[in-house]
């Protein structure tokens, strides 16, 4: 950003100095237009595709293929395949591999509660 004397004191503006100011200002907003535009840009990355190796290497168990195999046949993971090839979309897997998120013993206390409070004429015990 411009350290312009001028608008470091904006509290002590002419009348004279608006039409610098407010060229300061443009010039100001174009640059900070610009910073946020490039750093916006990587932020949006195209999905990637994975083949199996790919996929093995990914997975954070790095499960054998014949694993990945299984779970195809099983229809227990997300793919895709053309031509002979297995293929995986990185956002599939990412979003399979969240699903799995078990609940934790207080997730699962706060959850029947809340059931049992829906329920009428049934006791509560806390």
């Amino acid at each position: 950003m411009t350290d312009s004397p001028i608008i470091q004191n904006p509290n002590n503006l002419t009348f004279e100095q608006l039409p610098k100011v407010v060229a300061i200002l443009i010039d100001e907003v174009r640059e900070l237009k610009k910073a946020l535009s490039e750093k916006s840009e990587p932020d949006i990355l195209p999905d990637k595709w994975m083949n199996i190796q790919e996929l093995q290497e990914y997975l954070p168990n790095h499960p054998a293929k014949n694993t990945i195999y299984s779970w195809v046949s099983g229809h227990r993971i997300p793919n895709h395949k053309g031509a002979k090839n297995l293929r995986f979309l990185k956002s599939d897997i990412d979003q399979w591999l969240l699903s799995g998120k078990r609940k934790s013993e207080s997730e699962l206390h706060t959850e029947a509660a809340n059931y049992r409070s829906g329920k009428k004429g049934l006791r509560r015990y806390e």
